[in-house]
């Protein structure tokens, strides 16, 4: 008699295991949306809150019911794409109609406020403050200023986005005349404010039109008045000190807050959209042209030596180790791969001290005495060695794949055909390689094309030529637009962008148009 009660039993184990995964999961989707949507309305961030209550409805619409079960099956996957890949795209190239960068992220109020506030100067009488500063993440801010009124004993909380006010008794402790806790902050103890004192002195809060309160040492703040002041019925910023009025006015295809003649008169503005701006700035301003089209070829000649070199090489060795004359060929390949197991970030490291003028281990063994890392051809001769280094055991073991996917009867009927050993190799078997591998050549290339770290850590994009910051002699693009949107001269993000898109766009061509080179390659079969 067969026992039909073990595997009804199992199966209601299972079902049981899958309500409680389900509700658990489910359970914590809704326990993030909670805590994530008045997040992101206090934030005023509609594009993540309406992508956060869509997603959400969407995983409670697929898992809640047995019916889209193939969506269930898509979902992660197209989640993840949406958010690590399409989304990034998309706020890219929104970000290049911007003059988002240094001065100008956030709305016209915060940088009158920014403005107004850096002009606060003490006066007698003015109220003190026992000053805790705090952030809500990095040491390096966004910075909240907590305050405590040293004649009344009351507390106060601001920063420069949000205007003085008084604190809810239960969201801070407050001990010896100082706010010693406060919920959701992190609070900064005097070393770190000293450390940081220059950034923490730029916060001003905001007390009403004329007044402000600023940092005067790591633990006091003060309040005082706004030698700078706004008209709002005007739109326009009065010194009230020398009566010099400033007005709004374009500058450079943004508006910004001018003096009399016409001139950019702070170094705040505020986000706008600016149209295609950035990008004729690119393809019109004639030093900034020169500069991209300098960093193209330079990125061109790059990803193409560094494809080439590494494949000649890793070809070469995979042939020879590929005769089954030679004794001791794994050991030989055990060797041949320990390039490829150093970490790339540990590997540019050293190298670079390889490469020192005086003390570098070339130099020394050599007896030479040259600049590798000083002067620019050399220096790109430098990063075009490294790579290789870096980059022939990769082709080496595809190559070696490649190799010994060919039927060697193909060989024989060559040399049947009185076809040399040479001939046989080029003629042969390299377009039957070529064949398997020419797919990993593209992404080789496009790999290489947008290779920031060999960059980076070999040569830092230098040499620089005096004053000149925004590309060095071994930029790439993709270093190039690095320094563009965190260089020593500011972030311009904006700008920084459209070259991206621009640089997504002949990434896109050059990898459509090497695919469509490699289809010649299928007729070799």
């Amino acid at each position: 008699m067969t026992d039909t009660s073990a595997p009804a039993h199992r199966q209601r184990t299972t079902s049981t295991t899958a309500l409680v995964v389900k509700i658990l999961f489910l359970g914590s989707v809704a326990a993030a949306a909670v805590w994530l949507i008045p997040l992101l309305i206090g934030l005023k961030a509609w594009l993540w809150l309406t992508f956060t209550v869509l997603t959400v409805a969407a995983i409670f619409a697929l898992y809640t019911t047995k019916r889209f079960i193939p969506g269930k099956y898509i979902f992660p996957g197209t989640f993840f794409l949406v958010v690590f890949l399409i989304t990034p795209i998309i706020l890219t190239v929104g970000y290049s109609f911007t003059n988002y960068g240094d001065g100008s992220r956030g709305t016209k109020q915060e940088a009158i406020n920014s403005i107004t506030g850096n002009s606060v100067q003490q006066v007698d009488g003015a109220s003190r403050y026992t000053l805790t500063v705090g952030t809500k993440g990095a040491v390096e801010g966004p910075y909240t200023f907590f305050l405590v009124d040293q004649s009344t004993g009351e507390a106060f909380t601001g920063s420069a986005e949000q205007p003085l006010e008084p604190v809810e008794e239960d969201a801070v402790s407050i001990s010896s005349g100082r706010v010693t806790e406060a919920d959701g902050f992190t609070l900064l103890k005097p070393r770190e404010v000293n450390d940081h004192f220059r950034e923490i002195s730029d916060v001003a809060v905001t007390v009403d039109d004329t007044t402000a309160v600023r940092i005067l040492d790591a633990g006091t703040a003060f309040q005082g008045t706004k030698v700078l002041q706004y008209d709002e019925a005007k739109d326009q910023i009065v010194n009230t000190a020398t009566g010099e009025v400033f007005t709004v006015g374009e500058v450079g295809g943004e508006q910004a807050f001018v003096d009399a003649d016409g001139k950019r008169a702070f170094s705040q503005s505020w986000l706008q959209g600016v149209g295609f701006d950035n990008y004729s700035r690119l393809f019109t301003n004639g030093s900034v042209g020169a500069q991209f089209l300098k960093a193209f070829a330079w990125t061109l000649v790059f990803a193409a030596g560094s494809v080439i070199t590494t494949f000649a090489l890793g070809l070469a060795l995979a042939l020879a180790l590929n005769d089954e004359r030679i004794r001791g060929r794994r050991l030989y390949r055990s060797f041949l791969l320990l390039p490829y197991a150093v970490p790339a970030f540990i590997a540019l490291l050293i190298w670079s001290n390889f490469y020192n003028q005086d003390y570098g281990l070339i130099n020394q063994l050599t007896g030479l005495h040259i600049n590798w890392l000083g002067d620019p051809t050399w220096a790109k001769v430098a990063i075009l060695l490294t790579n290789l280094w870096m980059g022939f055991p990769y082709m080496f073991i595809v190559c070696t794949g490649a190799l010994q996917s060919i039927p060697s009867d193909v060989k024989e009927a060559a040399r049947i055909d009185g076809a040399s050993s040479l001939q046989t190799t080029v003629k042969v078997i390299t377009p039957l390689l070529l064949v398997s591998i020419a797919p990993l050549l593209v992404a080789s290339f496009a790999f290489n094309f947008n290779n920031f770290n060999a960059i980076e850590l070999l040569t830092g994009g230098g040499p620089f030529p005096d004053n000149e910051f925004t590309r060095g002699g071994t930029d790439i693009l993709i270093s190039m637009v690095y320094r563009i949107a965190f260089g020593g001269s500011g972030a311009d993000f904006g700008f920084a962008s459209a070259v991206s898109v621009v640089l997504f766009a002949i990434t896109g061509l050059l990898a459509a148009f090497q695919f469509r080179f490699t289809k010649f390659l299928e007729d070799v079969n």
